[in-house]
């Protein structure tokens, strides 16, 4: 703090999780700042920002006084090769190229293996090799809006973990994937701005992948459940619209039934992820933001929320299942958790970025995913 005390009036500091914050008061002669206060800053060895809607001058300075840690990257990328094998599996399957193999997977490990060995060699660029690449461009976009912005705040983030799923049993191949935030949140201008920024990232990836790919797709004389609709090997899938995709789909294909192509699928999904990850409780992306708008408030919008999944659930059993998921994951708690300086106002900015983000989520729910 030496190179910075000469601006300030006061300032507190406090010590948490190898992480150093301080809370200062600049000068009155300094605030602006001043070319040498900005000098000063420039050279501070971490971040700082301004904290808008308390006194003229507040200053946030944050750095780490511990290392950090060794991050294990060969797991990362382990369970992102992963992923992307079994999500471009996903994609050759829902382009038709191959069949779902008919292996006994748990009675003969070996057969089983050289089966899923044979079958994987028959990958091959193209359509499937898209999907997979938009799909994971999407996830990976989203994961890393919220890391990059942790980083910026000097929160200790993990690298995203990407889960990988068969993709005979799940049709995307994925279960998709999540950051861990191993130190807390300091306030809530931090908690807006992570929890935010991989929801509209992984949003904009997802909607252009979906209208490049509604140019790909063809009008099919078929009248289903709803008006877009993708094979799963002899199966038929219809999927549900949100006011986004119903809007875009009218706007570049028009009316009619249509067989999406897989990038359309892959932006499709990505759409419903962002909504997925919106969700107002718990710690979810869609908890971060409503805390951070309205604090304790938020557990009585997830209290809503709950009830209703449970409502939809008897339209589409999956509701039941994510709401649980999302409790699990949660610990059992509807509310979020308090930051650290819970107290601390939230900038009209950032007020208004978590009400653009609420916006989001009602544009890309889809009530009923799969007709």
């Amino acid at each position: 703090m030496d190179s910075l005390s000469e601006f300030l009036c006061v300032w507190r500091t406090v010590a948490v999780s190898g992480r150093e914050y301080i809370e200062a008061v600049v000068l009155p002669e300094h605030d602006g700042p001043t070319p040498e206060l900005q000098q000063a800053l420039d050279a501070w060895p971490g971040a700082y920002y301004w904290a808008d809607g308390l006194d003229e001058g507040r200053l946030i300075l944050i750095r780490h006084t511990v290392p950090i840690q060794k991050e294990r990257w060969w797991l990362h990328i382990t369970l992102f090769a992963l992923s992307f094998l079994t999500v471009w599996m996903s994609g050759t399957l829902l382009a038709g190229l191959i069949a779902v193999p008919q292996v006994p997977l748990f009675r003969d490990p070996v057969v089983a293996g050289r089966a899923l060995l044979d079958w994987i060699l028959q990958l091959g660029p193209g359509v499937g090799l898209a999907f997979a690449v938009t799909l994971m461009g999407i996830l990976l976009a989203h994961e890393l809006g919220h890391y990059l912005v942790a980083r910026r705040y000097r929160i200790d983030a993990s690298p995203p973990y990407f889960l990988p799923a068969p993709p005979w049993y799940f049709f995307i191949g994925t279960f998709g994937a999540f950051i861990r935030l191993r130190s807390p949140v300091i306030d809530r201008r931090q908690l807006m701005d992570v929890g935010a920024a991989g929801p509209w990232v992984g949003f904009v990836v997802a909607v252009t992948a979906f209208v490049f790919g509604l140019n790909a797709s063809e009008l099919v004389a078929d009248v289903g459940a709803t008006q877009q609709v993708i094979m799963f090997g002899d199966f038929r899938f219809y999927l549900g619209d949100s006011l986004i995709t119903a809007w875009l789909r009218k706007l570049v294909v028009g009316e009619g039934t249509v067989l999406l192509h897989p990038l359309a699928q892959a932006g499709w999904v990505g759409i419903l992820v962002t909504a997925l990850n919106l969700m107002p409780f718990g710690q979810f992306d869609g908890g971060h933001v409503v805390y951070a708008l309205v604090r304790d408030l938020q557990r009585l919008v997830g209290i809503f929320m709950l009830m209703l999944l449970v409502v939809l659930g008897f339209d589409f059993w999956f509701w039941w299942v994510w709401g649980a998921f999302i409790l699990i994951v949660s610990g059992g708690r509807i509310g979020h958790p308090s930051v650290l300086e819970y107290h601390r106002p939230l900038p009209r900015n950032r007020r208004l970025l978590g009400l653009a983000t609420m916006a989001l989520f009602a544009v890309t729910f889809i009530g009923v995913p799969f007709a």
